[in-house]
């Protein structure tokens, strides 16, 4: 089984990647692709940088950089994995490459903040062609009372 698994540098999608070797480990016969998908400069960017070439390097090291956390946990787990950083609208980008990747499911963070799902997961959940699961952060322990 080939499982999708987006990574966007939250403390949520490396929750997720735990999630998905925690499948793994208990018995789930699995391969991973993960994917960083940058959004598209901005009118700004890319009057600024006056050099296509210099803001997809840029936005290529940056989402290398937030995928590193994510292999590191794969590669600490003796997983295989693929990787890849995409540019372009996150919820038609991801679709995308599960279909590239030919991918079986997707394991993906829950949005960040609210009790919502965020529109990315919400564009995978309607327009994808295999399973996503959506994985939840566990909620931070409440403070114990302190008793004088």
């Amino acid at each position: 089984m080939k499982i999708l698994l987006p990574v966007d540098g939250t403390p949520s999608s490396l929750h997720a990647v735990q999630h998905a070797l925690r499948l793994r480990r208990e018995g789930l016969d699995a391969n991973f692709v993960l994917a960083n998908v940058q959004t598209p400069p901005s009118l700004y960017e890319v009057v600024t940088a006056h050099d296509p070439a210099v803001l997809d390097d840029m936005r290529r090291a940056a989402g290398a950089d937030l995928l590193a956390p994510a292999e590191a946990l794969l590669e600490g787990a003796g997983a295989a994995w693929e990787s890849e950083v995409a540019g372009g609208d996150p919820g038609h980008v991801l679709v995308d490459l599960v279909e590239t990747y030919g991918c079986d499911a997707v394991v993906m963070g829950a949005q960040e903040e609210g009790e919502g799902i965020g529109p990315v997961a919400m564009a995978l959940l309607e327009h994808c062609p295999v399973p996503v699961t959506v994985v939840r952060a566990p909620a931070a322990a409440e403070p114990a009372d302190e008793q004088a």
